[in-house]
C-alpha cells in the first residue's frame, strides 16, 4: 500500500475524529445554553410570581407618632432619657442600666430570648439590673405588615394589665412560622391567655388590641429607635456602652458584664 494512501486514511481518520470531537463539543455548549436558560426561566418565573404576590396584598398602613398619645402603665414618657421604653424588675437606680432595643419580628430577637432570656429576666428579677425594654417595629416597613406593631400595641395592653413579662415572654415563646408572615390578631389575644388573663382582664386586654390604643406608642417608639443609633435589632447597651449579642445571648458572659459595670 503507497504511503500516500495511508496519508490518505490518516488524514479521513483525523478529519472524523475532529468532526466527532466538534458534534460533542457542540453538544456540552447547547446543554450548557439550554440549563443557563431554564435557570434565567426560572428565576424570571420566580420574579414574576413575587411581583405579583406583592402587588396583590392590601397596601399597609403604619400607625403615625404622636408624641401626646398615652402610654401604657409603667412605661416611660416622651419626656425621659428613656422615652417609651419598659421597666421591669426590681432594680434601682444604683444598679447598672440594661437597655434592650427588640422588634416581635425579628428572629435574631426570639434567638437571644431563647438562648438567655431567663437569664435576662433573672438579673432584673434579683435588682443586678434596671432592665428595660425598647420596642420598634421598624420589621414592618421591610416586611411590608403591620405585625410588630399590632404585637406592640397588644403587650401595652398587657402590661396595663400587670402582665409585662408574661406577654413579652409568650410572644417569643410563639415566633412567626417564616419571615414575613407575622401574627394574627386571635394569636396576640392568644398570647394574653398564655399570659394568665382571663374573665374580666382578658376583655379589657381584648378591648384595648381591638381600640389600637397603643399603637401611636409602637410608632413613637420606635421613632425613638431611628434616632438612638441602635444597629438594628436585638440591640444592648450596658450603662450606655454596646454590649455584643455574643455577650447577650451568653449568661455567664452577660453575668460578668453586669458585675464589672456594678463595680464602676
Amino acid at each position: 500500500m503507497s504511503n500516500s494512501a495511508n496519508d490518505r486514511r490518516a488524514s479521513a481518520a483525523a478529519a472524523r475524529a475532529a468532526a466527532v470531537g466538534g458534534d460533542k463539543r457542540r453538544e456540552r455548549i447547547i446543554r450548557i445554553i439550554g440549563a443557563a436558560t431554564v435557570v434565567v426561566v426560572v428565576i424570571a418565573i420566580i420574579a414574576i410570581s413575587v411581583i405579583a404576590k406583592n402587588s396583590s396584598k392590601t397596601p399597609v398602613v403604619n400607625p403615625t407618632a404622636d408624641p401626646s398619645a398615652a402610654v401604657p402603665a409603667t412605661v416611660f414618657a416622651s419626656d425621659s432619657k428613656y422615652a417609651y421604653g419598659v421597666p421591669w424588675g426590681t432594680g434601682t437606680s444604683k444598679v447598672p442600666v440594661l437597655e434592650l432595643w427588640e422588634d416581635f419580628q425579628c428572629p435574631s430577637c426570639e434567638a437571644v430570648e431563647t438562648a438567655n432570656g431567663a437569664g435576662i429576666r433573672e438579673l432584673a428579677s434579683t435588682g443586678k439590673v434596671q432592665l428595660i425594654w425598647r420596642p420598634t417595629t421598624f420589621l414592618d416597613k421591610n416586611l411590608a405588615n403591620d405585625s410588630s406593631a399590632r404585637a406592640t400595641a397588644a403587650w401595652g395592653c398587657a402590661i396595663d394589665q400587670g402582665k409585662t413579662e408574661e406577654y413579652h415572654t409568650a410572644v417569643y415563646a410563639n415566633p412567626p412560622s417564616s419571615e414575613g408572615v407575622g401574627f394574627t390578631n386571635d394569636q396576640l389575644v392568644s398570647f394574653a391567655k398564655d399570659s394568665g388573663l382571663e374573665g374580666a382582664s382578658l376583655d379589657k386586654f381584648t378591648a384595648c388590641m381591638d381600640a389600637g390604643t397603643y399603637l401611636p406608642w409602637s410608632a413613637n417608639s420606635t421613632a425613638a429607635f431611628y434616632t438612638s443609633g441602635a444597629q438594628g435589632t436585638p440591640y444592648a447597651k450596658l450603662n450606655g456602652v454596646e454590649v455584643p449579642n455574643t455577650t447577650l445571648a451568653d449568661k455567664a458572659k452577660l453575668d460578668a458584664a453586669v458585675a464589672a459595670a456594678t463595680t464602676k
